[in-house]
């Protein structure tokens, strides 16, 4: 048995996974145990984690690799210094430092590092570097169901490259074509993230969220930020970007260009004009990824599509490539940010370097991405008691029965069952629920629960089968990275006066049967549900389905703005009582909140800093 530990880290959304013989057995952010958001530090964690569950020492490992080479991205600092000399000289005396001490000399760092887990381990001699891009596409590609496929990597950067284009064949990747620094899809869209006041590498989540409340009037003046070829191959104009060396995205030649100074969230609200900004930059971004998933199919000729990187997890910018219908079949990483470069820099090592051969998994080799920890009942009920929680344990059909009914009642309900998710979306493995139906479900779980911006969407989960009934969809979703349009039929046409309102006053219009997920443009990004996978979670959405006639139920991510997704049961209790959560399921216990200790309660909203 050979196994193989990868490990991303120091940039952001540090992480950690574990390989078997080529088999997927463990993988999960830092973040999670860690209740750093984000986190980029050292996945001291999340690596235990993996180990445990793998039932391995360090010592016992057979080679760790790490998810880029950082001689390659200390070249790229240099020469874009520069490049860019005398601008930048602040950036790089802060970067300089760091980079010398710490960063340069990474496998040292990562030795030291690695020795505190096992005082066995006594050589580096079995640590390797993937390339970053390359590990990105290995993440995507090799657990993919697809013997051949294209791969596309769009992120911020990695070492040089932004944009990537590979071809996988069995267990063979190669990368064929690069677009490189400063000239990047990922840090575009994260200047204009910047700009509208939200929080880079974080909040371009809500900027892809605000873009149906406006109108992207502005696509012409950003065409005045980059020269788009016919291809989709690009190149940004610095002259109105400070990311390469300054310490902010943009500079006041962009803010000229468009006329305001970027918003403070502080004392800035959102308006009409960051709305019609974030149309604009949305617009933009599926323009250039229609342009090149169009230009590599067809000059590749192959069928199936790979995407990955940060950008992949622009989920409007995928259901655009769906409608287009270019390529037969697409897969897309649920990991797709740094996260999951771990995971792609072990399979890289397995399948590439070590030429191991490949077995295809027609539902592909993620487990439903639910690859992070899991507690037994036992462990659930010690944990609980002692916290000091109030709860009753259940028999598995009176749990379902009891949970689909406090839905179907309008209740939100904290969802904790089986292995924790890897990647940003909650699977329906640490999730909170709500019923669809109800007209003001999505306002009250933003207010109330998420303490987040209104305007901000929730995702469906489906059952696979009544999809298509529901919404404009006939492929697969497991991972919610796709939006479509709801089925015509589930629709409600606005009114014309209700057609004149713009912003946030489009929020309480009721446009379809299942209003609490429908965005303003009659879209939903939609997580599709099967018994395989996720036994519990489609058990549940069936009972649903049989008191309502509805099999679609609300399903956002459990934690709170700023708070990463809860990882143990205490965070879970902890997350319940500093919100207004009316029941919450941790495997077969189930807890209702009027009968908790009200001392437990705390402030949840100054818990975290908000993103």
């Amino acid at each position: 048995m050979t196994s193989i530990l990868g490990i991303s880290a120091f940039y952001h959304d540090s992480a950690a996974c574990i390989l078997k013989d080529g088999k997927i057995i463990a993988a999960a952010q830092e973040e999670r145990f860690s209740r750093k958001k984000h986190d980029q530090r050292y996945p001291q964690k999340a690596i235990e984690f993996v180990l445990k569950y793998a039932n391995l020492k360090l010592s016992e490992v057979d080679h760790i690799v790490f998810f880029e080479k950082p001689f390659l991205k200390f070249e790229r600092l240099l020469e874009t210094y520069v490049a860019f000399a005398p601008k930048g000289f602040v950036s790089f005396a802060k970067a300089m430092p760091i980079w010398i001490k710490e960063k340069l000399f990474q496998k040292n760092l990562l030795f030291n590092k690695l020795k505190e887990h096992d005082q066995n381990y006594i050589s580096d001699k079995n640590i390797f570097f993937s390339d970053h891009h390359l590990s990105h596409a290995a993440s995507a590609f090799f657990p993919s169901p697809f013997e051949e496929a294209v791969i596309l990597t769009a992120d911020g950067v990695g070492e040089w490259a932004t944009t990537t284009v590979a071809v996988g064949k069995n267990n063979n990747l190669e990368i064929k074509k690069e677009i490189h620094f400063p000239h990047s899809l990922g840090l575009l869209y994260s200047a204009f993230t910047y700009y509208t006041g939200f929080k880079v590498n974080s909040g371009e989540y809500k900027l892809m969220g605000l873009a149906p409340y406006g109108k992207p009037i502005y696509v012409d003046k950003i065409k005045r930020l980059i020269d788009i070829k016919d291809d989709g191959t690009f190149r940004l104009d610095q002259r109105y970007f400070n990311y390469a060396t300054g310490l902010t995205m943009t500079n006041n030649k962009f803010n000229d260009l468009f006329g305001k100074k970027n918003r403070n969230p502080k004392n800035e609200k959102i308006t009409e004009f960051h709305m019609d900004i974030a149309a604009s930059i949305q617009k933009v971004t599926e323009d250039i990824i229609i342009k090149l998933v169009k230009s590599i199919r067809e000059e590749y000729n192959i069928k199936n599509l790979c995407l990955a990187g940060g950008v992949a997890l622009n989920c409007v910018a995928n259901g655009k490539i769906i409608q287009e219908k270019i390529f037969e079949n697409i897969w897309i990483q649920p990991a797709a940010g740094d996260a999951g470069g771990s995971l792609g820099a072990a399979l890289a090592l397995w399948h590439i370097e070590q030429k191991n051969q490949r077995i295809v998994n027609l539902d592909d080799d993620m487990n439903g991405s639910y690859l992070g920890n899991e507690f037994n009942q036992e462990e659930i009920e010690k944990e609980l008691t002692s916290i000091g929680a109030n709860f009753e344990t259940l028999e598995y059909n009176d749990l379902v029965n009891r949970t689909s009914d406090v839905l179907s009642y309008e209740k939100a309900v904290g969802w904790f069952q089986g292995r924790m998710e890897f990647g940003p979306r909650a699977l329906g493995g640490r999730s909170i629920l709500g019923d669809p139906r109800s007209d003001k479900m999505q306002k009250n779980l933003n207010l109330k629960v998420k303490y987040r911006e209104s305007f901000r969407p929730f995702a469906p989960s489906v059952l696979k089968e009544d999809s298509s009934e529901w919404f404009d969809i006939n492929v697969d979703s497991p991972y919610m990275l796709l939006v479509a349009n709801i089925n015509p039929k589930k629709k409600i046409e606005m009114t014309s006066e209700q057609k004149k309102l713009f912003g946030i006053d489009k929020l309480n219009i009721k446009r379809s049967d299942i209003p609490a997920v429908t965005h303003v443009d009659y879209s939903a990004r939609i997580q599709t549900v099967n018994n395989k996978t996720n036994k519990r979670f489609y058990d549940l959405i069936s009972k649903f389905k049989d008191k309502t006639g509805c099999p679609v139920i609300v399903n956002t991510s459990f934690n709170v703005r700023g708070e990463p997704i809860v990882c143990t049961p205490t965070d879970a209790f902890n997350c319940f009582m500093g919100t207004e959560l009316d029941y919450l399921v941790i495997g077969n216990c189930f807890l209702d909140k009027k009968n908790q200790n009200l001392k437990l309660k705390k402030d949840y909203t100054q818990e975290f800093e908000l993103d």
